[in-house]
């Protein structure tokens, strides 16, 4: 019931910056928390940011000072600003969001995945 569609993945130098965007989309009564998570080859998936609905945000050890999380509810969007990019920061980036749903007058909490973006840092 509720679609991520994310973008903003690609290849790029170390040091260089991208942005990732995920735009969520559904039946959404409320967002509560927004998250980014990536997963490396051959390595598990990991928490990267994440942002609640009141604007707080925690960030995993090795991106804190390069990686700004940031929302706008008026657009159901997350955005990863990922600045000072290093090698092993490359890895398939994943959006998640939790919300509460609601269809056919029935409320539930939802846990929804994107799709994934590659992004790419070269040295």
């Amino acid at each position: 019931q509720v679609q991520l569609v994310e973008s903003g993945g690609g290849l790029v130098q170390a040091g260089r910056s991208l942005r990732l965007s995920c735009a969520a989309s559904g039946s959404i009564f409320s967002i509560y928390a927004m998250d980014w998570y990536r997963q490396a080859p051959g390595k598990q998936r990991e928490f990267v940011a994440g942002i609640t609905g009141s604007g707080g945000t925690n960030y995993v050890d090795s991106v804190k000072g390069r990686f700004t999380i940031s929302r706008d509810n008026t657009k159901n969007t997350v955005y990863l600003q990922m600045n000072s990019l290093k090698p092993e920061d490359t890895a398939v980036y994943y959006c998640h969001v939790r919300s509460l749903v609601q269809a056919m007058g029935v409320r539930r909490v939802d846990d929804s995945w994107g799709q994934g973006t590659q992004v790419t840092v070269s040295s």
